[in-house]
């Protein structure tokens, strides 16, 4: 199986590789071709080399998703995205990257499934940015997409296109709606959500964090290893079971701002929580109060989707994977 990633450098592509390379079988099939694609270098781990190549290229530059797809990959894994607080703010790069590079995948695969028969496996990463308020308390899977940024506009436009170019028969493709992961590892981003993770990683590493908002915010979440989890099951998944409605919201935690905190306080006490210092952004604010809070994902879950069900789980998960199972 020749296996692509797109966004192969961004967090979840690199932990999706390193499980890959922990378990070779785990995408269902052994792999005799892995590529990594990423608009910087991709780390490759040890165990793939023989079979990984390594392309550092834009993907939303005329002609890249061609010369892409000309490999004929079977399973294609499309991570690569600007995040949220990002693409707000530049709006021509947001639609471009998270827009127009979708477009031009779609289009490659297209032609290159009119040349002879081609028909690959597309996982989209998507995101709960689909959804804008006014909400209910517990958001259906058959809540209607309005969002409200550009960034969950730009996603929901690709869903949408996954779905027909799905239906015609041009590749069988899934989207995956992340939930905020959390807690990230590595440097805080440009994503308007990063303060989910900054007032858990800093603190945990002994560093002080900002949070922007009120700690009765509630959010909708899952680790890193879950959302790992969440591609490497759809990558699998017999999308016959699926149905017509390609995009699936995943499951996750709904939790207030405050039971993160609390939950950091269990772990690692109150000399880490002492390091969280609150200082309102009103941009972060108002894009954060149109993000959904808490969903019912019974069709995932039904599917086999699984995420953590307490914040302590997402804390002991960072611990174990990016501390080695200890904290400052």
């Amino acid at each position: 199986m020749h296996v692509m990633i797109l966004g192969a450098a961004g967090m979840i592509g690199r932990k999706l590789v390193e499980r890959i390379a922990r378990e070779p079988s785990v995408l269902g099939a052994a792999i005799s071709r892995l590529t990594l694609v990423d608009a910087v270098q991709p780390p490759v781990p040890e165990a793939l080399r023989s079979v990984s190549s390594t392309l550092t290229i834009d993907l939303a530059q005329t002609g890249v998703a061609e010369k892409l797809i000309e490999t004929r990959p079977g399973l294609i894994f499309h991570l690569a995205a600007i995040v949220s607080g990002e693409a707000e703010a530049d709006f021509d790069k947001g639609y471009a990257v998270n827009l127009d590079g979708v477009r031009a995948l779609f289009e490659a695969i297209r032609h290159q499934g009119l040349k002879s028969a081609y028909v690959p496996r597309v996982v989209f990463a998507s995101s709960i940015a689909v959804f804008g308020t006014p909400f209910p308390d517990v958001i259906p899977d058959e809540f209607f997409s309005t969002p409200l940024t550009s960034y969950g506009t730009q996603k929901a436009i690709a869903e949408l296109l996954l779905a027909d170019y799905s239906r015609r028969g041009i590749f069988d493709g899934i989207g995956i709606r992340l939930p905020t992961i959390c807690v990230r590892p590595g440097v805080p981003n440009k994503a308007a959500s990063g303060f989910f993770s900054n007032i858990l990683r800093e603190p945990l590493a002994g560093k002080p964090a900002v949070l922007p908002v009120s700690d009765n915010v509630r959010h909708w979440f899952a680790s890193p290893r879950a959302a790992v989890g969440f591609f490497v099951h759809a990558a699998r998944i017999d999308t016959a079971k699926v149905g017509s409605r390609r995009n699936l919201t995943m499951p996750g935690l709904s939790a207030l701002v405050s039971e993160e905190i609390e939950a950091l306080r269990r772990i690692a006490g109150d000399k880490a929580v002492a390091l969280i210092k609150h200082e309102t952004d009103p941009v972060i604010e108002r894009i954060v109060a149109g993000w959904p809070t808490q969903f019912d994902a019974k069709r995932a879950s039904a599917l086999g989707f699984k995420a953590e069900t307490s914040f302590d789980e997402i804390l002991q998960v960072h611990i174990e994977d990016e501390l080695g199972g200890r904290i400052a």
